[in-house]
């Protein structure tokens, strides 16, 4: 090695990163791309693992890293559907809201149509493509 070259660094791996890359190598499994005994070595190597970089190999021979599989986990289903009923939850109070202004208001047009219109095409858009948020923010935000 040059003495003027840095040497490579290699990052540690938290306890999340390790927890997210066992989630999708269980999720795998249960989809029948894992068989039990190739699972279970690819989990105790994830949580053996040290560095980043050695947990990147027990998931890259999945489709899409394995994202694809943990977001139809019942766990990531049950969290759409908490975060769409939060959403629409958002929208009726805003709404009850909007309408209590515009009676205050006297206005003859119901405005609050305005803004509810875009409010509703959000909450629908959410509802027909939010379970397509987990496949690309795990690995966003855990760097597999």
């Amino acid at each position: 090695m040059n003495p003027n070259e840095a040497p490579a660094t290699r990052l540690r791996t938290s306890d999340t990163e390790r927890e997210q890359v066992a989630e999708i190598l269980r999720a795998a499994m249960a989809e029948g791309r894992l068989d039990l005994t190739e699972g279970e070595e690819r989990l105790a190597s994830s949580y053996a693992a040290k560095y980043r970089d050695e947990l990147r190999p027990l998931t890259a021979d999945l489709p899409d890293g394995g994202r694809h599989a943990l977001a139809h986990t019942p766990q990531a289903r049950a969290a759409t559907r908490r975060s769409l009923q939060r959403h629409a939850s958002f929208i009726l109070v805003l709404a009850g809201v909007l309408t209590g202004v515009w009676l205050l208001s006297g206005a003859q047009f119901f405005w609050p149509v305005i803004p509810l219109t875009f409010l509703v095409i959000g909450l629908i858009k959410h509802a027909r493509y939010g379970r397509y948020r987990l496949e690309y923010t795990v690995g966003r935000h855990g760097h597999l």
